[in-house]
């Protein structure tokens, strides 16, 4: 079943959706155990998605008269294409959902919308042991970059690195 005929309707967030988005984010975490890490709030995310420089997007998909799922994504650059692309951040669909065409419905959205930006990329990762999702995304066609090793600064090591740069004064 194509996308397109799935019966799930996919539309952009808007701003009555931020508390949803959250309840959305929590079944996430809670998913992916890991619930510990979750701190948005529903200021953080209004700024983030409706804010004056938005840095991210939202889709929400609804499948009949329930909400299915979600996509979360943001622009990205390649500097060897000199194009841009996009890094989904979080696909979510609710497990009753699932095998209903909503995942692939969310996904042919964001692609869509790479695209139509004159993309190139639509990248993103997903845990190792997740092998319902990994399942899905090679049955699209997608390929694991398994060159690619991704790192994170956060917290502490974050801070520290932050603090070296040129015109940087300690903070007391």
């Amino acid at each position: 079943m194509s996308a397109r005929d799935s019966g799930v309707l996919v539309r952009p967030a808007n701003p009555d959706d931020i508390a949803l988005l959250l309840a959305l984010f929590a079944e996430l975490a809670a998913y992916e155990h890991l619930t510990h890490l979750l701190s948005a709030d529903e200021e953080k995310l209004s700024e983030a998605l409706f804010g004056e420089r938005p840095l991210v997007e939202a889709l929400i998909a609804e499948r009949g008269q329930e909400v299915a799922g979600y996509a979360l994504y943001f622009s990205t650059f390649s500097s060897f294409l000199a194009r841009p692309g996009i890094w989904l951040e979080d696909l979510f669909v609710r497990p009753p959902h699932r095998r209903f065409g909503v995942g692939r419905a969310l996904l042919a959205a964001v692609a869509a919308r790479t695209r139509e930006r004159g993309g190139e990329r639509l990248e993103w990762s997903a845990l190792d042991w997740n092998e319902l999702a990994l399942s899905f995304y090679r049955g699209l066609g997608a390929r694991t970059m398994d060159e690619w090793v991704t790192h994170r600064l956060d917290g502490a090591a974050l801070e520290s690195v932050a603090a070296e740069a040129p015109g940087q004064r300690e903070q007391s």
